[in-house]
């Protein structure tokens, strides 16, 4: 592994750690870079962590959890993850792989077929690794799609059942891989994978995150679906801006989340300081315990399985980069070297991660409200964090 280099605030960082200056200091000190973008960007909150070798090493919070109340954001806060969700999603499957219960081959048709009989055949012989890739043909969102996501069943099934009646539903279609790039940025497929998932190991995928991931890591504010308690603010707030183009606050109920049927595409929350030790954990390349999957496995799903080809991305993303299983592969202008990263958004909240497995670096940001203003705002920051911690 490439030394770290020491930066001046890296060294600040190490500083922090070897003398009496405080956690709360640092904190601050990283709250001082948050502040002035929440403001310019019009963000109601603004979080972010860095980890270095496992250890947090700074934190911040800014803005408030919801407009209209006077709570501040805090970092032990929760914050929606969205897609980031994805990365979860295909460490169980690589950890079924581990177990023998399914292989990166499995097929829909070999896992499911039973379940919902009458595929279409095209549809059926799709991979695992091509639906956690976005490789397999099915496409982004459809409006029919969003339909099964909203089908009024919720109320009369399991959502392991929704997600097998979603794929029924959608069995007919004949997946179409594009000629200029396989990659297709498809929640339908990672719904698909997570009903594969529950099916090959028995429970349920909402039981299996909470099981094998959030708990053996001890991340102890993560849950799933919207991040405030019902009838209290006590988490940060995703913001619409859907009915009156004015930011508005979405605490609770159905309107403050997808639903929860794609919950293997994107449902996560948790705090900040708990996302940085899930990124922390993937940065130690599983050298680092608890042992969720041998290393080996961790480095397959983060080796890049695709070229992805986005098109008209917002500005500071590539237009080219390349997708392994769960994260993104992205050649920055910033850096010297392609970086792992993604992006959650349910389009109330949005979060970013990026790590560095070669120095060892997790970094997290999020804010909660979607859009291009936030993408920009938590792009920046992320800059700003991976040049001032160590990476170059």
């Amino acid at each position: 592994m490439r030394p770290v280099r020491l930066t001046p605030l890296l060294a600040l960082a190490v500083l922090f750690q070897l003398t009496s200056v405080s956690f709360a200091e640092a904190q601050e000190d990283l709250e001082s870079r948050l502040e002035p973008v929440r403001e310019e960007f019009g963000l109601p909150a603004m979080v972010a962590a860095v980890a270095v070798d496992g250890e947090i090493v700074a934190a911040g919070a800014t803005g408030l959890r919801a407009l209209g109340h006077d709570a501040p954001a805090e970092v032990e806060d929760r914050i929606h993850i969205g897609s980031d969700t994805k990365a979860m999603t295909a460490l169980l499957a690589g950890m079924a792989v581990e177990e023998d219960l399914l292989s990166w081959n499995s097929t829909i048709g070999d896992v499911l077929g039973d379940k919902v009989p009458d595929m279409n055949e095209t549809l059926a012989e799709v991979r695992l690794e091509q639906l956690l890739s976005h490789s397999s043909g099915i496409p982004s969102d459809t409006q029919e799609m969003i339909e099964i996501y909203f089908n009024a069943n919720a109320f009369e099934h399991n959502l392991t059942d929704l997600r097998l009646m979603a794929l029924d539903a959608w069995k007919d279609h004949e997946p179409v891989i594009p000629d200029d790039s396989p990659f297709q940025y498809a929640n339908f497929g990672y719904l698909i994978a997570g009903t594969m998932i529950e099916t090959a190991m028995g429970q349920p995928w909402e039981a299996l995150i909470q099981q094998r991931i959030f708990q053996p890591l001890e991340l102890e504010t993560a849950g799933l679906g919207a991040t405030a308690t019902p009838g209290l603010i006590d988490a940060l707030v995703g913001h619409s801006q859907e009915n009156t183009g004015e930011p508005e606050a979405r605490p609770w109920g159905a309107a403050a989340d997808i639903p929860p049927i794609m919950g293997p595409a994107g449902t996560a929350h948790m705090s900040i300081l708990d996302f940085a030790r899930w990124g922390a954990w993937i940065s130690g390349g599983a050298h680092r315990g608890p042992k969720l999957v041998a290393p080996e496995t961790l480095a397959y799903i983060m080796d890049p399985k695709v070229p992805a080809k986005i098109p008209n991305p917002p500005p500071g993303t590539p237009e080219e980069g390349g997708y392994a299983l769960g994260w993104g592969i992205e050649q920055f202008d910033w850096a010297d070297r392609p970086l792992h990263t993604h992006n959650g958004s349910n389009s109330m909240n949005l979060a970013k991660i990026l790590v560095d497995p070669e120095v060892d670096i997790a970094i997290v940001v999020a804010t909660n409200i979607g859009g291009r203003q936030a993408n920009l705002a938590a792009g920046y920051i992320m800059k700003e964090l991976y040049l001032a911690y160590g990476g170059n």
